[in-house]
């Protein structure tokens, strides 16, 4: 399979044609290169805030109000795109009002066969608490994705083990990571939680980040990081788990993946820690003794 995740430079588009024009181009461009799967950023919808009034777009909570306007017609672009492209498309996240003034962190996806579904973030980080109405996920998923069994992991997410462990017991093998970062520490912390989760399950995770400076919002102004596709580090993988990765103006980071020789990596691996994972459960060592 081959799977491509975008660095994506943050603009300001003047309407939703204009912001579904640039979607259209850039899917086509991952398409072209033979793409099956295609990985858009976390909060990538929030750049559709920039069609309202500077009053709006400067202030997050009017922003979430007023991009729920589009998300209907959100929702078939990408159902259309994933269609006509023969794509199945992760186009990041979209702020969803789920009632009562709270939102959700949702990140949806789109199958070529007209399936679509939806994984909501988890953890919340403190930028999120802190706005007062974002509330985590309370569910996790699998979905097949062009035959593969695939999660998503919103971003903070990918730091966490047990999900994307429960994630990977349920037939995972490849993981989506859309994410958001606007300091080189976030973009690393994010780096070494994807590094982890395919090093523990042995798994293949293809990231996609934000780009560019946006001073007009609250919720994208600075963004960091390399989009990036990993695999744990063992024989006849990379030795740094880096498949693939964009470079400066680079739109699209993308890799073949071969599940077959993953798979039967786990029966000769230098290291087995998908297979040692319940040493690690074991009374002896569960609780530590104070001595």
């Amino acid at each position: 399979m081959k799977v491509a995740v975008a660095k994506y430079a943050i603009g300001m588009p003047t309407g939703f044609d204009s912001f579904a024009a640039r979607q259209r181009d850039i899917l086509v461009q991952a398409a072209h290169t033979g793409a099956q799967v295609a990985v858009l950023p976390e909060y990538l919808s929030l750049e559709l805030a920039a069609t309202f009034d500077d009053a709006v777009r400067s202030d997050l909570h009017a922003s979430l109000a007023a991009t729920q306007a589009y998300r209907d017609a959100w929702l078939s672009l990408y159902a259309d795109l994933a269609r006509a492209l023969s794509l199945f498309v992760q186009p990041g996240t979209f702020l969803t009002d789920v009632g009562g003034g709270r939102y959700r962190n949702r990140a949806w996806w789109f199958s070529p066969d007209g399936r679509r579904g939806f994984q909501d973030k988890l953890q919340l980080t403190a930028f999120e608490k802190d706005t007062g109405v974002v509330d985590g996920g309370d569910a996790l998923h699998v979905v097949e994705a062009q035959g593969i069994r695939t999660g998503i992991s919103v971003c903070y997410d990918s730091e966490f083990p047990l999900p994307v462990r429960a994630q990977y017991e349920a037939g995972a093998r490849l993981l989506l990571v859309p994410s958001c970062t606007d300091t080189d520490a976030g973009a690393r912390r994010v780096e070494v939680g994807c590094l982890a989760r395919a090093l523990e399950n042995r798994i293949f995770v293809a990231q996609s980040v934000t780009a560019g400076i946006a001073g007009w919002t609250p919720a994208l102004d600075v963004n960091t990081g390399e989009a990036t596709i990993y695999a744990p580090m063992d024989r006849g993988l990379p030795a740094d788990g880096i498949l693939a990765r964009t470079r400066g103006d680079e739109t699209w980071a993308i890799a073949d993946l071969d599940f077959a020789s993953l798979e039967a990596t786990r029966s000769n691996a230098q290291v087995a820690n998908d297979r040692d994972w319940s040493g690690q459960l074991a009374d002896r060592v569960r609780r530590a003794t104070v001595e």
